[in-house]
C-alpha cells in the first residue's frame, strides 16, 4: 500500500444559510489523498467547492463531518498554536494582497523563521537561500512588495511557504492572476522545487490544462463532490465523467484546428445535457 501524507475521508463542510435554520453544504462527503512528493490537482469551476477543501485542510473552514489526517494526525479541531507544528503551508491566488506592503521582503520571509525561534543572524542566511531557491536576487530582501511584478511577488509568496520546510503546500489558484508566459515560468518553478525538496502539493485551479501540466493525479470537483479522480493523463486524455469532458472541451488550446474540434465537442455535450 502506497504511503499517504494527507488523507481526507468523507469530509462535509457546512456554512450558515440565509435563514437561521438553513445550512449550505459546500462539501458533500469528499475523500482525497496525497502521497509524499506528489502533486494532486484539484480542478473545478467557481463555486464547485475546491477552495473550500483547501481551506478546510488549512483549518480555515468549519468541518461538520469526516476526517482530515496529515501524517496520521487529525487536523480537525486543532488550535492555531497546535497547527504551528504541522508541516503544511499555503500559496494563495493574489500576489498583490498576500504580502504585507509595509514590510520588506527580508522581513516577510524571516517572520515565520523567527516565530519558530530561529536567530536573526540565521534567519538572514535562510532568507538569502530562499530568494535564491525561487530565482530572485539577494538584494530583493531590502525591497518592498510594490517594487516587484506579479510573477515576482508570487515567487516571494512561494519562498515564504518554503521557509519552514513544509511537507505539503496547498496552492490555491496560484497562477490565475498572472499572464500566460509568467504562469508557465511559475509552474516550472513549482515543479523544480518539488524535484529538489520532495514537497507535496494540493494544486487548486479552475484551468484543467494548468492542472495537467503540474499534476501526477487529478481530482475533478463539481457541486461539492469529487466526480472523477485518477492519473493526470488518464483524466485529461480520456475523461469519463460528463463534467470533466465539458471542462476539457472548454479549455483553450493554441492549435486552431484542435480548438475548433473542442468547440464542436462542447456543443455536442451541451446538446446532450439539454
Amino acid at each position: 500500500m502506497t504511503e499517504k501524507i494527507l488523507e481526507v475521508d468523507g469530509l462535509v463542510v457546512e456554512f450558515p444559510g440565509r435563514r437561521r435554520s438553513e445550512r449550505f453544504r459546500a462539501l458533500k462527503g469528499v475523500s482525497i489523498d496525497i502521497a509524499p512528493g506528489e502533486t494532486v490537482g484539484l480542478v473545478g469551476e467557481s463555486g464547485s467547492g475546491k477552495t473550500t477543501l483547501g481551506r478546510a485542510i488549512l483549518g480555515l473552514a468549519p468541518v461538520a463531518e469526516g476526517s482530515i489526517e496529515f501524517e496520521g494526525r487529525s487536523l480537525v479541531g486543532l488550535t492555531r498554536k497546535q497547527r504551528r507544528d504541522i508541516d503544511v503551508q499555503a500559496v494563495f491566488q493574489d500576489p498583490y494582497t498576500s504580502l504585507n506592503p509595509a514590510m520588506t521582503i527580508g522581513d516577510i520571509l524571516a517572520e515565520p523563521l523567527t516565530v519558530r525561534g530561529t536567530s536573526d543572524r540565521e534567519a538572514r542566511v535562510q532568507v538569502h537561500e530562499l530568494l535564491d531557491a525561487v530565482g530572485l536576487p539577494v538584494d530583493a530582501a531590502g525591497r518592498r512588495p510594490n517594487e516587484f511584478s506579479g510573477g515576482q511577488r508570487q515567487r516571494i509568496a512561494i519562498a515564504r511557504s518554503l521557509a519552514l520546510d513544509p511537507k505539503l503546500i496547498v496552492c490555491d489558484e496560484p497562477v490565475s492572476a498572472l499572464d500566460l508566459s509568467t504562469q508557465a515560468k511559475v509552474l516550472d518553478l513549482f515543479i523544480d522545487i518539488q524535484r529538489r525538496t520532495g514537497v507535496a502539493y494540493l494544486f487548486i485551479s479552475h484551468d484543467l490544462m494548468v492542472v495537467r501540466h503540474i499534476s501526477h493525479r487529478i481530482a475533478v470537483m463539481y457541486h461539492g463532490d469529487i466526480v472523477e479522480f485518477g492519473d493526470g493523463e488518464q483524466v485529461t486524455d480520456h475523461p469519463e465523467h460528463p463534467y470533466t469532458q465539458r471542462l476539457l472541451a472548454a479549455s483553450p488550446v493554441s492549435d486552431p484546428e484542435e480548438q475548433r474540434t473542442r468547440r464542436e465537442q462542447r456543443k455536442a455535450l451541451m446538446a446532450t445535457d439539454a
